[in-house]
């Protein structure tokens, strides 16, 4: 059976994503998208447009030394322009170290990604990381 187009593009975007290949992000995403990212510490918050989106990736990899890593594992569609990804990801930081699942519910409108909606599986342990 045939991976849904949908699947296909937030599975490039994983692939780009852990090579660093910025410019397949940016042309997967609407200049006006938004990543919306969970918690109360310094990373958490909406970054709005794709300049800003990649920048918040920018400073995923700066703030972990270049430690940050992400799995995907699943990826689920609607066929109305919605996927949920389940991923598992890793980093250390400032002598500390995380490995969480999280996940992501991506909004496509055109073939592009416009909304990205951030969930993590501890809150508390997000924040405590990034604090």
């Amino acid at each position: 059976m045939a991976e849904h187009p949908h699947a296909a593009l937030i599975r490039k975007g994983y692939e780009a994503f852990s090579a660093g290949d910025m410019q397949t992000l940016r042309d997967m995403m609407t200049t006006d998208c938004t990543q919306h990212v969970p918690g109360s510490h310094q990373l958490s918050g909406d970054f709005k447009g794709v300049d800003a989106v990649l920048g918040y990736y920018g400073r995923l990899a700066a703030e972990t030394g270049g430690t940050f890593r992400v799995d995907m594992q699943h990826l689920f569609v609607d066929g109305r322009g919605h996927v949920m990804s389940v991923h598992r990801f890793t980093a250390e930081r400032a002598g500390k170290k995380i490995d969480m699942a999280g996940g992501i519910v991506f909004r496509i409108v055109g073939e592009k990604v416009t909304d990205l909606d951030e969930c993590v599986e501890d809150l508390t342990a997000a924040d405590d990381f990034w604090a």
